[in-house]
């Protein structure tokens, strides 16, 4: 059976781009592309949930040309995108801390969440201004507000309680995770979520990433069998 959420790492803009003597903003442009033909890939595949690490909360650290490149690409990518979206059925999700982040970054996400609220075909999941670390630390702090206001028990607390304080509440967790250009770690994302995910690493950098990868991905995870802990395999459905 085919996952149900996949969820992509998209990293290697910058190599990419330093391999053929171009500047790294190149690279991010041509990830916007490569972006825009996964969603189309993943949505043809019957796949409903697509998680992409689009920006984390590390990443403010880059030099502030580049940052101001990936915001001015993410509102491109929303603006040209987002009509195509909705046609198309794709609900957009935003996950990440929304404190502090531009007024018009802010927006932009809360009018790609909005148009598309009701839509059902497939999901679109960007974690933007995220970190797998500050999502459980925010989660807790929520948790602990709401303990303090008479409204949980300490003996309450169970993993699926502690779920539905997370940015992804009602978001299934990824059956596959894959990350592009060779690295192999997970870089603070989805760490709660990804607990039982199976973990796929694809020596392409991000901008080369197309279908083809996309189906030997999928052919591993068809391959792996799930025990999530336990002797016998489950059903990967």
């Amino acid at each position: 059976m085919s996952p149900e959420h996949v969820a992509i790492i998209m990293d290697g803009n910058g190599r990419w781009a330093k391999a053929r003597g171009l500047p790294r903003s190149a690279g991010h442009r041509a990830g916007v592309e490569a972006l825009r033909n996964a969603v189309r890939a993943v949505g043809d595949r019957g796949i409903k949930w697509l998680t992409v690490y689009a920006f984390s909360s590390e990443n403010w650290s880059r030099p502030k040309a580049e940052v101001n490149d990936l915001m001015g690409l993410l509102k491109l990518f929303i603006r040209r995108d987002l009509a195509e979206l909705h046609r198309n059925g794709v609900r957009v999700r935003i996950i990440g801390e929304r404190e502090g982040l531009q007024p018009d970054i802010a927006e932009l996400l809360r009018e790609a969440e909005a148009l598309t609220a009701l839509n059902r075909n497939m999901t679109l999941v960007i974690a933007f201004n995220y970190g797998g670390r500050d999502e459980i630390v925010r989660a807790a702090r929520k948790m602990a507000e709401a303990a303090r206001a008479g409204a949980l028990k300490p003996e309450d607390i169970t993993e699926e309680g502690f779920s539905a304080f997370l940015d992804t509440a009602d978001i299934p967790d990824p059956d596959l995770v894959i990350r592009t250009s060779g690295e192999q770690r997970l870089s603070n994302f989805l760490l709660w979520q990804a607990a039982y995910s199976e973990l796929v690493f694809v020596p392409s950098y991000w901008p080369d990433f197309g279908s083809a990868d996309l189906d030997r991905a999928l052919e591993t995870f068809h391959a792996r069998e799930r025990r999530f802990g336990g002797v016998v395999a489950r059903d990967a459905s």
